[in-house]
């Protein structure tokens, strides 16, 4: 089996066992103990909640590349935090402006348009290489660009689907982790098997979780 092949095996196996987790839950699922890893070679974002992955959506990041200098319009690397959230009341392609619903709502794709829409996460650095991204406004938000989600298009946010940014935008709380790095997720996912929190799925096992995450 190629390399290639076993990767994809391996991403389509990680959601299936989200999609099984999402399903069967039996207790609601708590927002304030929730973590997004995004890959930017994956343009991937898996979301863990107590250590379980449960979702994982398509982004976008910057087509500039990674970094955090003030106006590189890249996207930065490293943990940082959901400081804000904005627009949990609007409908699904609201547009915003400085941060404020203008009343205009579009549909996905629609032509000559590329603002902010849906819902905004306002990101906060904790680590030196992204301490500007506060001030650099960089967000997760929804984008009227569905065509180019999964691809590199951004100007220095993430950006996700109006859909998915609703779901995601329900899931987690003000504060909750979001950790950017420029490698695959699957990567991530063997480093990660060290530290209790997800493992790389196997024939028999597909996720572990720490207890007490």
């Amino acid at each position: 089996m190629s390399p290639r092949s076993a990767y994809s095996i391996t991403l389509i196996l990680l959601s299936a066992a989200c999609f099984f987790l999402n399903s069967c839950a039996s207790t609601p699922l708590d927002a304030h103990q929730s973590k997004m890893l995004v890959s930017v070679e994956d343009q991937l974002m898996v979301l863990t909640q107590n250590g379980l992955p449960v979702k994982t959506y398509k982004v976008s990041t910057s087509k500039f590349g990674v970094g955090d200098t003030p106006r590189s319009m890249c996207t930065p690397l490293g943990k940082m935090q959901v400081a804000k959230k904005i627009g949990g009341n609007q409908p699904k392609g609201a547009v915003f402006k400085g941060r404020h619903p203008t009343g205009e709502v579009l549909s996905p794709n629609a032509p000559g348009r590329d603002p902010i829409v849906t819902r905004i996460m306002w990101l906060k650095g904790t680590e030196r290489r992204n301490e500007n991204a506060f001030d650099r406004y960089i967000y997760i938000h929804g984008t009227p660009e569905e065509r180019t989600i999964g691809e590199v298009a951004s100007y220095g946010c993430i950006r996700m689907t109006s859909k998915d940014i609703v779901d995601l935008y329900s899931r987690i709380g003000v504060n909750a982790e979001v950790k950017v790095v420029k490698g695959p997720i699957k990567a991530q996912a063997k480093a990660a098997k060290h530290r209790n929190l997800v493992k790389v799925p196997g024939k028999k096992e597909l996720v572990t979780h720490e207890q007490n995450a």
